[in-house]
Formats: C-alpha cells, sequence, structure tokens
C-alpha cells in the first residue's frame, strides 16, 4: 500500500488557506510592528515581513539564488525590481507555484543538497529555509556559488540556547540551536555585516495560526456533543476507533495544537532567536 504524502497535502491545504486569507501565497511569519494583530491583517505583516528582509539586498539589479523558495511571491518581487532569480525547491507543488508567481525565475526542483547549478550569483538568500538544511552544508555550499563580492541573507528560526522540551510540549518555532550556527559560521570565511534579532516583530504569527487551530478545535468540539446527545451509540464506536488507530501521545498532541494555548508569542520567544543577517566573504 503506498504510503500517503502528508506533507504535500499539508502544503496544497496551506497553500490554498493562506491565499484565501490574504489574496497571496507567502509561506512566512509575518511582521507586525505598527499592525493590530489578528487574522484579516495577516497579509499585511506578511507584506512588511518582505520590505524588512529586502532592506537587506543590494540596490542595484543582481543574481540571487532564492533557496526554498516558497510558493515564488518573494522570487515575483525580486524580479520586479530587475534582479535575476533562480529558486530551488524541493517539491513539485512549489515548484509549480514558483512557475506560476514567478514566471520570469529559473525554477529547480530539488533540494539545496542536491543542487547543482552553476554561480557565480551575487545573493543567496534564505528566508525561513535555512533551518531546513544541514548545517555543515548551507553556508559552505554558499561560498562555492557567491561571487568573490558575493553576500548571504539569512532570515530564520534559531533555537535559544540551553533549550530543552518535555515529551508532549509542542515545540513552536524551530531552527538550528543557534549556539552551534555560530561555530559553524566562525570556522566559515565568512563576516557578519548585519544582524537583527527580530523575535517579538514576528511571534504575533504564531497566535493567529493558534487561534485558527482553536477555532478547529471548538467546530470538533461541538460535533462531539452533538453526537454524544444525540448519537450516543455511533459516537462511542467513533471514540473506540479513534483510539485504537492513534497513541496516547498523538491525541495528547492535538488537543494541544485544537484546544489548547501551548503555542503563544511568549513561548516563541522564550525558545527561539528570530533573526535577519547578512553576511559577506572575509578572503
Amino acid at each position: 500500500m503506498a504510503k500517503l504524502d502528508t506533507r504535500a497535502i499539508g502544503l496544497d491545504g496551506g497553500l490554498k488557506f493562506i491565499r484565501w486569507l490574504t489574496g497571496a501565497e507567502h509561506l512566512h511569519y509575518g511582521y507586525w510592528p505598527g499592525i493590530d494583530v489578528n487574522a484579516g491583517n495577516f497579509g499585511r505583516a506578511q507584506e512588511a515581513y518582505t520590505a524588512k528582509l529586502f532592506e537587506q539586498l543590494p540596490k542595484e539589479p543582481c543574481r540571487i539564488l532564492d533557496i526554498g523558495g516558497g510558493a515564488g511571491e518573494t522570487a515575483k518581487k525580486l524580479l520586479a525590481l530587475g534582479h535575476s532569480v533562480d529558486i530551488v525547491v524541493p517539491s513539485a507543488l512549489l515548484a509549480e507555484r514558483c512557475r506560476a508567481n514567478a514566471a520570469g525565475a529559473t525554477v529547480h526542483e530539488m533540494g539545496f543538497e542536491q543542487y547543482a547549478g552553476a554561480g557565480p550569483f551575487d545573493l543567496c538568500l534564505f528566508s525561513e529555509s535555512y533551518q531546513y538544511i544541514p548545517l555543515e552544508i548551507g553556508l559552505a555550499r554558499c561560498l562555492e556559488l557567491l561571487s568573490p563580492n558575493g553576500q548571504v541573507v539569512i532570515a530564520d528560526c534559531f533555537r535559544r540556547e540551553g533549550v530543552t522540551f518535555e515529551n508532549d510540549v509542542q515545540r513552536v518555532g524551530g531552527g538550528h540551536p543557534i549556539q552551534r550556527f555560530r561555530e559553524t559560521l566562525a570556522g566559515l570565511p565568512l563576516k557578519t555585516i548585519h544582524e537583527e534579532d527580530i523575535t517579538s516583530a514576528v511571534a504575533p504569527s504564531v497566535e493567529i495560526e493558534q487561534e485558527l487551530f482553536n477555532v478547529i478545535g471548538y467546530t470538533l468540539g461541538r460535533i462531539d456533543e452533538e453526537l454524544e446527545a444525540k448519537r450516543p451509540f455511533q459516537r462511542s464506536v467513533l471514540n473506540r476507533l479513534w483510539r485504537v488507530l492513534t497513541s496516547a501521545r498523538t491525541r495528547t498532541r492535538l488537543d494541544q495544537r485544537l484546544n489548547q494555548r501551548t503555542r503563544t508569542a511568549e513561548a516563541f520567544g522564550a525558545y527561539n532567536h528570530y533573526l535577519i543577517m547578512r553576511l559577506k566573504r572575509s578572503a
């Protein structure tokens, strides 16, 4: 029996939802300073995030490698500014959306680890994609692809030093441990020319997501109440089947996601740094 591709299902559903909510297909956090935190403003916050990210780009048109380029929304804006863009994305679904949204870009459907394209690039860009690439590969591979004066821009989560989790606690955020990243960077011919911690500015995005799941959880709870009151036998059968098909850990984590508020801006800030940084060859 073929294995279900839950990743593709999640991406497809997520893209359709975010397009319905915002009219675009951004797959990144929002940047919230000066913006009321509610779902109706999520698209506006995502546009503010892109503007913040673009502060780190060269002013003159250049050749950019957009690594993990999502659905191509960032590349579309880069093209409009006159840049030449190559996109590396690991899935057929994202590659299809990149070709539709950023028609002038060259799209490579593969992981960055497998990318064998030719440089030189003036800029390697990671927008919430650096965390998915092994530390020993990401920046080292960029150095092979960059022009002599090339730069790397990273906007992503990093785990705070010393963070640990209980087995059943939702791990809001993610990314490489910050200390391991610093150690990796120190061993490479790259220097940091800009670094900014914007954790508190992006953290409200987590609460928008949590509110969506709470709405789903409330709806499922109401269905369960109706079944218990009016179809108790059918509800009992479904409940037993659910317990047979799922582990106690899975049920606990789903209850946290759907019915509790463990994924908060405060929890995100306690576990993560969200950094925007620009790196340049040092030799």
